[in-house]
């Protein structure tokens, strides 16, 4: 087979294998990572160079197997872009944790996020308690939105943070 070929189709197989990874095992605090997710990130990525390129370590077969992983990437996102289903198969829902000052404790095991990190994650968007949030939702991209309103004002406030807990689940 062809060297370049031979790279085209490592990439390629590497990438929907990673893909698949991630989906099944979850994009857990992808949005913040911690010193572990790091390490792992650079282990992974240190396992899969050679499975991509195999023997080819030309400035050639690095920069085909990147091309292939930029390509395989959009084409991945326009499948989603233009179906709902494929979207719905590679990304979760947003999740409701509060509505109306009460929190869903259902939606929050299964999204595998206390109590307290709930607590936490309103008071970084300003708010003191649960009871003072219209609505916080748990993103498909790890963050979570609080929508809140004054009390004095009546005026709806919406903030958006990142965080680091976004979660697989069924």
């Amino acid at each position: 087979m062809d060297p370049i070929l031979n790279v085209v189709f490592r990439s390629l197989c590497v990438y929907l294998f990673m893909v698949i990874a991630i989906r099944l095992f979850g994009k857990n605090q992808l949005s913040q990572l911690n010193a572990g997710d790091v390490v792992l990130l650079l282990l992974i990525s240190n396992a899969v160079q050679n499975a991509m390129v195999g023997s080819n370590t030309s400035l050639e077969g690095g920069i085909v197997a990147a091309l292939v992983l930029f390509v395989a990437n959009f084409i991945l996102k326009r499948f989603m872009f233009s179906s709902r289903s494929f979207e719905t198969l590679m990304e979760d829902d947003p999740v409701v944790l509060i509505k109306d000052g009460i929190a869903d404790q259902a939606a929050l095991n299964r999204v595998k996020i206390t109590q307290s990190e709930l607590e936490e994650a309103i008071r970084e968007h300003g708010i003191e308690n649960i009871k003072n949030v219209k609505l916080s939702v748990l993103e498909v991209d790890g963050n979570i939105s609080v929508v809140s309103e004054d009390e004095k004002s009546k005026q709806t406030h919406y903030s958006r943070i990142k965080r680091k807990y976004k979660r697989k689940y069924h």
